[in-house]
């Protein structure tokens, strides 16, 4: 078993939270965790076994009346639990009631989005990150905004970083020793949350393009999202691809990362990028194998920044540091892969490059970014996938990859 990052925040929210909701994939490890999570002293229920999921949509308050204690896993298949729930808290405000788990978010739907309002914390889950996989206590977000970032050396960081990029980070796939098993435990998953997850936020009826949908989109993953080009591939309207993407994010497969954008840069592309919240889900729908990844780099480049991109997004919810995730791009294609803003306004940015070699001209999106922000910018930093820390600059350095999980 892992070690998770979120445990200790898990566990902090039920000391003073009535209703406590972990959201994340399906197969991430939320079950693992809440079962762990004071073992012995809740009631458990999971909505995947059909007798308790038909108690729970017949008569949610009823279900709900006397349980004093409990985990509920997968909430998303009855989501008017929840407004049982909130009755059930406004009638004891007992901190650590209800410990919830969701493969879906359901806080996007509108009869339960506001009913646990000021009575519930939610704490994201994604796959697990590269730090929990070795064992590690991660400080890179912490670092970055400090400047102080140090490398560890690896003798062989080609082939590491091309193996943690295809594998990604669900458990049940690092327990499969050859890469044609990961493949099919991936191609299996994709198709099981198409359609059992969806079911449960969407009419299914409509969304028998899904499938190809998802295809196109890895093959844009990492790149601005063009609606009207991807919705011709599977002759759509654009607004339907728009809500397809909506879904897709609501069932964590997805993410579309939001621009930055500032007063003193007025001319800036306001489009969103797209990128697979798992590296290992994105090389399997791509149809990539690591002998062909490792002749290209531009098959490379694309998978390194989605990885790159889900791992910063598991040390966010791991870390007390208050953050926002966006890219960046000005009018003349100059660009920042991610870039992190803290809740005092400080920024980070954060460029990937495929390549152990680093040069002046991979700065050039950061430098403006730098310039736009002035004493706001903390450091900037072109992740590479070589062995040295090498300073660009009073607030810039070339880092390798690995001080992500160092």
């Amino acid at each position: 078993m892992y070690d998770r990052l979120i445990e200790h925040k898990v566990e902090e929210a039920l000391e003073d939270t009535p209703v406590v909701l972990v959201v994340g994939p399906r197969r991430a490890g939320k079950t693992t965790l809440v079962q762990a999570i004071k073992r012995g002293s809740r009631t458990y229920f999971t909505l995947d076994d059909p007798a308790t999921l038909d108690a729970a949509q017949s008569d949610p308050v009823g279900f709900v009346r006397r349980l004093e204690r409990a985990t509920i896993d997968e909430i998303q298949r009855a989501p008017d639990l929840l407004l049982a729930i909130k009755k059930s808290v406004d009638e004891g405000k007992r901190p650590g009631r209800f410990l919830l788990t969701g493969s879906a978010n359901v806080l996007t739907l509108p009869r339960v989005a506001d009913s646990l309002a000021g009575r519930m914390e939610t704490i994201q889950m994604l796959p697990l990150a590269q730090a929990e996989i070795i064992g590690t206590v991660p400080s890179f977000l912490e670092r970055l905004f400090e400047g102080k970032l140090q490398g560890v050396r690896n003798n062989h960081v080609d082939d590491d970083i091309v193996r943690r990029a295809m594998s990604g980070g669900f458990p049940e796939v690092l327990d499969r020793e050859s890469e044609r098993r990961r493949i099919s435990w991936a191609r299996s998953y994709l198709t099981s949350v198409l359609t059992r997850d969806l079911r449960d936020i969407a009419d299914m009826k409509k969304l028998t393009e899904l499938p190809r949908f998802v295809q196109l989109l890895a093959e844009h993953s990492g790149q601005l999202v063009n609606f009207s080009r991807i919705a011709a591939g599977i002759n759509v309207s654009h607004k339907t691809a728009h809500r397809y993407i909506v879904l897709l994010e609501q069932i964590f497969l997805v993410s579309a990362l939001r621009p930055w954008h500032s007063n003193a840069l007025k001319r800036i592309v306001k489009t969103p990028k797209l990128h697979f919240l798992d590296s290992g889900l994105l090389a399997a729908t791509r149809g990539l194998s690591i002998e062909r990844v490792t002749k290209s780099r531009d098959l490379f480049g694309a998978l390194l920044e989605g990885f790159v991109y889900s791992e910063i997004r598991k040390l966010m919810t791991a870390s007390d540091l208050w953050l926002s995730l966006f890219h960046f791009r000005d009018h003349m294609n100059r660009e920042v892969d991610i870039v992190l803003e803290r809740n005092d306004g400080l920024i980070a940015g954060i460029e990937v490059k495929a390549s152990a070699t680093v040069r002046s001209s991979d700065f050039g999106g950061l430098k403006v970014l730098e310039e736009t922000c002035g004493s706001r910018f903390a450091f900037g930093v072109v992740l590479h996938d070589g062995t040295d820390v090498v300073p660009f600059g009073e607030r810039m350095a070339a880092v390798p990859i690995s001080t992500l999980w160092d």
